[in-house]
């Protein structure tokens, strides 16, 4: 499971051209799910998420995580970040998991986000069209690969 986690003062997600969702400081968060993923890539993603210190304190020290900042969070579905560019010109989502089996997974993603943070999470519509558009505060921009656990 890979993410790109980007620290918002506002986010918002239009579906299909016509249905709008919107989310107030906090984070934005672009998940992709690769076949080899499962339960322990989400419960183990959520918690970084959360818990990463990417928020100003009172000092303006990045010292205060999501759960701390009391912010929003918005997740996108992406397969396009399990793109895999080493040959050629044209990206290979071979990794990117089946609809089958990313579903059930981006479920989990956002029912374990919302119990762990107490409060809605904003989503996309998985497998829609969806125009995103944000205003990035800092900027912050992380990337997470939870099979890559530095």
């Amino acid at each position: 499971m890979r993410v790109i986690i980007q620290r918002v003062k506002n986010a918002q997600v239009i579906i299909d051209k016509s249905e709008k969702r919107t989310v107030k400081s906090g984070l934005l968060v672009f998940l992709g799910i690769e076949a080899a993923d499962d339960a322990s890539d989400v419960e183990w993603l959520v918690n970084k998420i959360l818990n990463l210190r990417i928020f100003n304190d009172e000092n303006e020290i990045m010292n205060y995580s999501l759960l701390d900042s009391e912010g929003g969070l918005m997740v996108i579905s992406q397969f396009t970040i399990m793109a895999f560019t080493k040959k050629g010109n044209r990206p290979s989502y071979i990794r990117a998991a089946k609809h089958e089996h990313a579903f059930p997974l981006y479920e989990l993603f956002l029912a374990t986000a919302k119990m762990k943070l107490g409060k809605k999470v904003i989503s996309g519509t998985f497998g829609a069209n969806m125009e995103v558009s944000l205003i990035n505060d800092g900027p912050v921009t992380i990337q997470i690969d939870s099979k890559n656990k530095e």
